[in-house]
């Protein structure tokens, strides 16, 4: 299953607010930067993965689907499924695995 969370982006301003945003047990955060053009080439992980775009826009392409990601948007993939990443923008973002 491929979820995208718009969590971040739709936070309002109002008092205080705390909220989990994901319950997972992660072994590794890794930043990943990347050049507007630029492709992170076909792989597979190997563990289910959390994406979070931190800057730019992207477009994330996981089994003959594309999924255009923007700033702030929680992006969720199973492990063992082949994907790749196109940047639209200069962006960054977070990969929890």
């Amino acid at each position: 299953m491929h979820i995208i969370i718009d969590a971040l982006n739709l936070t309002e301003y109002k008092g205080l607010k705390v909220s989990k945003l994901l319950d997972i047990n992660a072994k590794e955060i890794i930043r990943v930067s990347i050049e507007a053009g630029s492709v992170f080439p076909t792989h597979i992980s190997t563990s289910d993965a959390t994406l979070i775009v931190l800057e730019g826009a992207i477009v994330f392409h996981i089994n003959d689907q594309e999924f255009d990601l923007k700033q702030l948007q929680i992006f969720q993939f199973p492990k063992e499924e082949e994907h790749w990443v196109k940047a639209i923008e200069d962006s960054k973002f977070l990969l929890i695995r």
